[in-house]
């Protein structure tokens, strides 16, 4: 698809705002998401090489270590400047995760690590999912990540200015509707229950859903550390933190702490 349906916010921030190739590593909180998203993805992944279509994946962090562990990895992403990055890792081509390209039951996996965070509509969400669930094989795998519905409330307490008016009125805002306008910082997003999550990949038509905290009920410390201090967190903190994350999945509970959430589901076998 050479014309993705994007909203210019969001275009704008990829492009021109944010370097997304270094989110996941130029942060311990960053760096803790990559590694847990590691971690729980290769728990359901089919042996390589296997066909992953990575479906919003940016310029290709995903991707890299994928391909490294040898699978064959297409990539489609809305934004130029993320498919001129990711090229250099694997094919990668502009695309639209509600109108993919590809033919029916034509990958072994599909992941959707980003897409869901910028449709605030339910039906696109829908519509996202039901495309993997398409050109996925039968029994093959369907990842989707989201951020956490309460994730802005642990993030703006660590950095230290959840008092302010403004940040309050903001977080409120997203804790009332699950949407945050863009208009600051951020972009347009839509911010996930765990429930949630799990329904609309059920509404999709696909089985087997779990869903896992990403980063467990500890990683704003690592925020916290980083922003007043200024210094990078130890690796005993940061240990302590990925060993917390880890224990905490078996309580469903404790999924509203983490940042992100990643689902995961099969599409039926035939």
């Amino acid at each position: 698809m050479s014309n993705p349906r994007l909203a210019p916010e969001i275009e704008h921030f990829y492009s021109q705002v944010i370097d997304e190739s270094d989110r996941l590593t130029m942060s311990a909180d960053g760096r803790l998401e990559l590694i847990r998203t590691q971690e729980i993805l290769k728990r359901f992944l089919p042996p390589s090489p296997a066909r992953v279509l990575d479906v919003g994946g940016g310029p290709g962090v995903h991707a890299r270590w994928l391909t490294a562990d040898g699978y064959k990895v297409h990539l489609i992403d809305p934004v130029a400047r993320h498919v001129e990055q990711a090229a250099a890792v694997c094919s990668a081509s502009l695309g639209d995760a509600r109108a993919l390209d590809a033919g029916d039951a034509t990958y072994d996996v599909v992941q959707l690590l980003g897409p869901l965070y910028h449709l605030p509509d339910a039906s696109e969400r829908l519509q996202a999912l039901q495309e993997a669930r398409r050109v996925v094989r039968p029994g093959g795998l369907v990842a989707a990540a989201a951020i956490n519905r309460y994730a802005s409330i642990f993030e703006h307490s660590a950095l230290g200015h959840l008092h302010s008016p403004r940040l309050e009125s903001s977080v409120s805002e997203i804790l009332r509707t699950s949407v945050y306008d863009g208009r600051r910082g951020f972009t347009i997003a839509y911010f996930h229950r765990g429930e949630e999550l799990a329904d609309e990949l059920r509404a999709a038509g696909l089985t087997d859903v779990q869903v896992f905290g990403v980063e467990g009920p500890a990683w704003s410390m690592l925020k916290a550390v980083e922003t007043h201090s200024g210094a990078t967190p130890s690796e005993e903190l940061f240990t302590s933190v990925l060993t917390a994350a880890r224990m905490a999945e078996p309580y469903p509970e404790l999924l509203a702490a983490s940042s992100h959430l990643l689902a995961v589901g099969r599409a039926p076998a035939t």
